[in-house]
């Protein structure tokens, strides 16, 4: 078998054209808004939004509709919850989001076990994107257009609420209109990504491009190009390893980005580990000429 035929033979089956499809467009649509929620602070409440989706997954089947509107109702409800429970009861943020989507996703799995439906458990939790049918891959693929393109309209004013949300309202902009959007469009990307890699490794996807991204590049600009783009290669690279390794196609791919991200963290020029032990070297060699308790550090990132 020549190069040509290992590149070429795993797309000669039309189950791996359309995990391609559904892959690469949850990857790239997840690793866009993870440089956002990243950068704010919001990568736990990916995970607790992934989470909470699982009762509406099950309770659409259930009544015969599309999955994708179940989980967009209970992940936006998630959402909406979560702030309800943080303004009202006087918690953290972090432990109104534990609560609420660990008791959602709870009852998700009550609903899978003790509801006669032909809901697989395992197909939600992990994925099933070799066996999609042609309505996953149509909601898949328009929700993931739909949300690519608010991205990227909306890339200036969400780059300001992301770094100074009193100058978006001094300029007209509402943070809290804002920051809907962004939750809003939380909840469809993690509609988009379940069907490819399922509810628990969805959470990678937004978490993962996002970080790599950040760790090679100090401009918001570079990292919305970055992320998409190793998403898209990992999700290339994984589909290829699942095939040849027989092994599963979303935690390849999951494992390809994080093998980017520990790449990344080793090797990035400005903050990888080899290089601020380089500088630390550096600094202590010079140690003697410094000014002590004083130190001026630059932004991490620019807009």
């Amino acid at each position: 078998m020549t190069v040509l035929d290992w590149l070429a033979a795993p797309w000669g089956y039309e189950f791996m054209q359309r995990a391609l499809l559904v892959t690469g467009v949850a990857a790239v649509v997840c690793a866009l808004l993870s440089c956002w929620l990243v950068l704010i602070g919001w990568s736990l409440l990916g995970d607790a939004v992934a989470h909470a989706v699982l009762p509406g997954v099950v309770l659409a089947y259930l009544v015969g509709l599309p999955f994708a509107v179940g989980a967009l109702v209970f992940g936006v409800g998630a959402v909406a919850l979560i702030g309800l429970v943080r303004e009202t009861s006087g918690l953290r943020e972090d432990t109104s989001i534990g609560v609420v989507f660990t008791t959602l996703f709870a009852l998700g799995i009550v609903l899978v076990s003790t509801t006669p439906s032909q809901v697989d458990l395992g197909h939600i939790l992990f994925g099933n994107v070799l066996g999609v049918a042609d309505v996953d891959i149509a909601q898949v693929v328009g929700l993931g257009v739909l949300t690519f393109a608010v991205l990227v309209l909306k890339r200036r004013d969400l780059t300001l609420y992301a770094f100074d949300r009193t100058h978006a309202h001094a300029v007209g902009i509402s943070p809290r209109v804002l920051g809907g959007l962004l939750l809003g469009l939380l909840a469809v990307t993690v509609v988009v990504g379940l069907q490819a890699v399922g509810v628990v490794l969805v959470v990678a996807m937004l978490i993962i491009p996002g970080a790599t991204a950040y760790l090679l590049t100090e401009r918001m600009s570079r990292m919305l190009v970055i992320a998409p783009v190793l998403a898209g290669a990992c999700a290339v690279v994984g589909l290829y390893a699942s095939y040849y390794l027989d092994a599963s196609s979303a935690g390849m791919v999951v494992v390809a980005q994080g093998i980017v991200f520990t790449a990344a963290y080793a090797f990035a020029p400005r903050t990888g580990l080899l290089r601020r032990s380089s500088r630390t070297s550096r600094d202590g060699e010079r140690g003697a000429g410094a000014a002590p308790g004083r130190e001026l550090v630059a932004p991490r990132l620019a807009p």
